[in-house]
């Protein structure tokens, strides 16, 4: 199982994070060791001072794929989650500096907590999703699938014609605006269409 993320799929975060807004797909990844499951605590680590929340739609791959066809890639995910995309950002803006690779800033243990998977068929509008970020009681972050820069049918077609996707796998979809740091104690609650999937600690 991998995990695959895109980075910038939605414009405001862009802006946010003074950031060009893509043309094509932004593309990173994370070890089987950043999933973090069941709303276990994410255990601050002690190499940065500013982790920043990023929730994302995720989607699990229910079959393998190769060069997938955009027009038949919705057949290629079944389930969709919530899932936080954990980012070192003081480490993140040193790496960016230097034109480096982001995995130090991306890529640490547990990085990405993943809340339990729904069947897609329970939803009528895949791009009508509504999706937002307490933390302690008060929104930090609100999304629309309306406002992918990038559809998901885009970006399984997009990222299977460089790497093959497996029964298993997962992409992360992207972050709307209102990313910032978290501190521990904060008490962190995800939710999709307003039933909460998300609901674990900072420690």
């Amino acid at each position: 199982m991998k995990i695959i993320a895109i980075g910038r799929n939605y414009a405001e975060h862009a802006k946010e994070l003074n950031n060009a807004v893509p043309t094509v797909p932004v593309i990173f990844m994370k070890p089987d060791t950043a999933l973090l499951k069941d709303n276990k605590p994410f255990y601050h680590p002690d190499f940065s001072e500013d982790v920043h929340h990023e929730i994302e739609i995720v989607l699990k791959i229910c079959k393998e794929g190769k060069n997938i066809s955009e027009k038949f890639a919705s057949n290629y995910f079944d389930e969709i989650a919530l899932g936080i995309d954990f980012t070192a950002r003081d480490i993140q803006a040193k790496h960016k500096e230097k034109g480096l690779p982001w995995e130090l800033a991306k890529a640490f243990d547990n990085s990405a907590p993943v809340s339990n998977f729904l069947p897609k068929a329970k939803f009528e509008d895949m791009y009508k999703l509504n999706f937002h970020l307490d933390i302690n009681g008060q929104t930090r972050q609100k999304g629309s699938t309306t406002d992918l820069l990038f559809s998901f049918e885009k970006i399984i077609a997009f990222v299977s014609g460089y790497i093959t996707l497996k029964k298993g796998d997962l992409i992360f979809t992207g972050t709307p605006a209102g990313v910032s740091k978290v501190s521990i104690g904060d008490h962190l609650e995800g939710y999709l269409e307003n039933e909460k999937l998300l609901d674990f600690y900072i420690k």
